[in-house]
């Protein structure tokens, strides 16, 4: 029988391996639906829209006594998370997803700590000490990991495996399959752009998350509202852009309907719950450390349920993206252990103070 410490101890480590169980079937789903001509704005009004009613009454229910009131800046910070998070995110998310392969866009997730670590830097919310070790380590993971990205973006290399991927009917008119051909190459080079700019966006938004929630801490609230303005700006976004085909919004078969639900309650609800859990038990240390699983995992899916080919420049890529992404995490754990000491040893010398007196 475990004890109560012995449950409290590797929850977290469940849930996050959970949470990437989640990431990796929600990034397979979304994979497939692509390959099946789904609209790309449709799934993401979609699933804000089932995130909103999964999370509306969650929030209600747990916050009601606690939730700040609902400013106009309240309001602003609300509609610029929603544009720039659910709906841009996710778009520029899709647009990779479609034009390279699950697992490239999984390794290239894990670029997030290392680009949030720059643009933090550049804003000066972040200090570097450039001869410390854990300085030099930041310094050397940011290296290795843009080297890394590189290498994913401008050399594809030869297909490790033989499978061949299912080719969308949006993708088949230009040339997806061809993967050698040029054609191919400049897909495959679109795709990188787009993950790079959704993993920079997603930084820009993690910052604009840290000074929202000093001012709205109701964070299940801040979700389930960011959830319906995306809905709302997605909806309106299709509806300017799919003006005369109503055909578009009508969900054709199993798999747009799974994925839609999927992504909905369980990634974007159940999943963000798993993360808020582990960021409080943990922190943003050991959760950003477990991102790598997740690429894993959707690499299996790529290899044995969606028959996509594996390439070298994929596999050495990911290695460096990997190896830099643990060097920064390791660098700031270390830097955070040391401040910790530091602020410790004014206290401690005016206990002993108090002592002697």
């Amino acid at each position: 029988m475990w004890s109560a410490g012995c449950m409290e101890q590797w929850m977290p480590t469940a849930a996050m391996v959970a949470t990437n169980v989640v990431i990796a079937i929600m990034t397979a789903l979304i994979k497939q639906a692509l390959n099946q001509g789904m609209n790309r704005l449709v799934l993401i009004t979609f699933r804000q829209m089932v995130a909103t009613v999964f999370l509306g009454p969650i929030a209600y229910f747990k916050e009601r006594k606690m939730r700040p009131k609902f400013t106009t800046e309240i309001f602003m910070y609300m509609f610029l998370s929603g544009i720039l998070g659910p709906v841009l995110l996710q778009y520029t998310l899709f647009v990779g997803l479609d034009y390279t392969t699950a697992t490239f866009a999984a390794t290239f997730s894990n670029m997030l700590p290392v680009v949030t670590f720059l643009i933090s830097l550049a804003f000066r919310f972040e200090a570097l000490e450039v001869r410390s070790m854990s300085g030099s380590a930041k310094i050397s993971g940011t290296l290795i990991s843009l080297g890394g990205a590189m290498m994913l973006t401008f050399y594809k290399g030869s297909a490790l495996t033989h499978t061949t991927s299912p080719i969308s009917p949006a993708a088949s008119s230009s040339g997806h399959g061809q993967a050698g051909g040029q054609h191919g190459k400049v897909r495959w080079v679109l795709g990188s752009v787009s993950m790079l700019a959704n993993v920079v966006g997603f930084a820009l938004w993690l910052l604009l998350q840290r000074k929202f929630t000093k001012k709205y801490p109701a964070v299940y609230s801040a979700t389930a509202f960011m959830s319906l303005f995306s809905f709302i700006q997605a909806g309106a976004l299709t509806l300017s852009i799919e003006r005369s085909t109503v055909a578009v919004w009508a969900l054709k078969g199993t798999v747009e309907i799974v994925t839609v639900v999927y992504c909905g309650v369980v990634a974007s609800g159940m999943g963000y719950l798993l993360l808020t859990y582990c960021v409080e038990k943990r922190g943003p240390v050991f959760t950003a450390a477990f991102s790598p699983l997740s690429q894993i995992f959707v690499a299996g899916i790529d290899l044995f349920i969606l028959h996509e080919p594996l390439y070298l420049g994929s596999v050495l890529g990911s290695v460096l993206v990997i190896l830099g992404l643990y060097m920064v995490l390791w660098g700031k754990k270390e830097e955070a252990s040391r401040n910790a000491v530091a602020s410790a040893k004014p206290v401690q010398a005016e206990v002993e103070q108090q002592e002697k007196v």
